[in-house]
């Protein structure tokens, strides 16, 4: 619901760059397809970002939908924005690496921890079969429920609940998101995950660095994970 990769916030002048060359806007929506267009381009692609189908996610996904009226103008920089309730939706260049990091399939069956606004789900949906996903703060549940659906995230299930627990009965799962930082990583999900499944999540606690860590459980069923960028996340909260 928060996540800010630290040293790497794009300066107001980046992103409010002029409408590229590629066309003028003529009405809002396209003036948000343009502002969508720079962001990939200038906050996720030239971060290394490479993989199509995330980048077309992104292009898609309207952030500002996802965000209160008043965020709106600022829904396309590349900075958390308050969604109230003392969460946030975290900054495009997070999400579309998280989602790049998760390897989606178009078969998988996926699990994402902390939907807050619905944006991480709204990006992640499209390249999975079907996303299942949790939220401890029950209005921003039920806000993310009547976002997703209205615009048509078909194969996405919100339910409020207590992320440590997973989601059992709709285990396993091949892709886990988690979008709020434990101390360690709840032995629930490493157990929902199936083998061949990948998982990426923030670990650490408030006052000690995070980091944004890949679990991957092989097809045995043994645990490799490897730490890849440091973050900050607001915690994970239990129920």
């Amino acid at each position: 619901m928060y996540a800010l990769f630290l040293g790497l916030i794009l300066s107001l002048s980046a992103c409010s760059a002029p409408v590229p060359a590629t066309g003028q806007a003529s009405s809002p929506d396209d003036a948000y397809r343009l502002a969508r267009e720079r962001m990939v381009a200038s906050q996720i692609q030239a971060r290394g970002v490479r993989d199509t189908r995330v980048l077309d996610s992104m292009r898609r996904a309207p952030r500002h939908l996802f965000v209160p009226d008043a965020q709106r103008d600022d829904a396309y920089l590349d900075t958390p924005l308050p969604i109230g309730h003392g969460q946030t939706i975290s900054q495009p260049y997070i999400v579309a690496l998280m989602t790049e990091l998760a390897r989606p399939k178009a078969g998988d069956r996926a699990l994402e921890i902390g939907t807050g606004s619905g944006y991480q789900a709204a990006v992640l949906s499209p390249l999975v079969k079907v996303l299942f996903t949790i939220e401890v703060v029950e209005p921003l549940a039920a806000r993310a429920t009547e976002t997703l659906a209205g615009l048509g995230y078909a194969n996405v299930t919100v339910r409020a609940g207590d992320g440590y627990a997973g989601w059992p009965e709709r285990a396993p799962f091949d892709v886990i998101v988690v979008t709020a930082a434990p101390e360690r990583v709840p032995p629930a999900l490493l157990e929902q995950l199936a083998p061949g499944g990948r998982m990426v999540i923030p670990v650490g606690r408030q006052d000690e660095a995070q980091w944004l860590r890949v679990v991957e459980k092989d097809a045995g069923g043994r645990i490799r994970t490897r730490e890849e960028i440091p973050v900050r996340f607001v915690p994970m909260i239990k129920k």
